[in-house]
Order: C-alpha cells, then sequence, then structure tokens
C-alpha cells in the first residue's frame, strides 16, 4: 500500500506534466498560426477549449486537485502541483490570457 505522501507526489507530478501540455498548447497557437500552420492552431485552441470545458464542468477546479486534497491538508495554491505558489495563483489569469491573445492572433492571421 503506497503512502498519503507518494501518492500526493504521483498526483502532483501527473497535474504538472498535464499542466505543461497546456502550457504547451497555449503557445503553440500564436506559432503555429504566425508559420501559416493554421489548422495546427485551430486544433490545438480545440485542445485547450476541450480543458476548459472540463475546468468549467468542475467549478473551475481541476479534478486532479480533488484528487490531491485526499492526501493532504495543505491548501496553498500549488499544494497539488510542482509550480511556485504566486503561478498557482495566477494560473488562470495568465495562460487565460495568453490563451485569447493567442487565439486572437490565430484568427488575425488567418484572415489575412
Amino acid at each position: 500500500m503506497t503512502s498519503p505522501a507518494s501518492s500526493l507526489v504521483a498526483v502532483k507530478l501527473v497535474h504538472t506534466i498535464v499542466w505543461a501540455f497546456f502550457v504547451v498548447c497555449i503557445i503553440g497557437i500564436p506559432v503555429a498560426s504566425s508559420q501559416g500552420h493554421h489548422t495546427l492552431a485551430a486544433t490545438l485552441v480545440g485542445v485547450v477549449l476541450l480543458e476548459t470545458l472540463v475546468l468549467a464542468l468542475n467549478k473551475w477546479s481541476c479534478p486532479l486537485t480533488k484528487i490531491a486534497a485526499r492526501y493532504t491538508e495543505d491548501r496553498r495554491p500549488n499544494f497539488d502541483i510542482y509550480l511556485p505558489e504566486w503561478l498557482a495563483r495566477h494560473n488562470k489569469l495568465i495562460f487565460g490570457g495568453l490563451f485569447g491573445v493567442g487565439t486572437i492572433f490565430a484568427l488575425v492571421r488567418r484572415m489575412v
């Protein structure tokens, strides 16, 4: 049987990997678009929108956060992920903004 501490480490690791995947998707939107890969940019937008739907259906919380909460009483913004506390606290604002700007950029590039 695994300990709560090792289970929390596993959840935090998976959560961090999933987070990094979506960051790559968000950053990839304007990069793909600027290189003329509009279908790829649209696909990345769709992937991020699916994740946004998952968050919305879970009251703007990642399902992995609920799993991590089973293994600790800690509720700091980064208790469930390997990110600096300030980044975990402002994650949705920062990357939501980047997603919005990147998506608008891609739409404008596609129309030009």
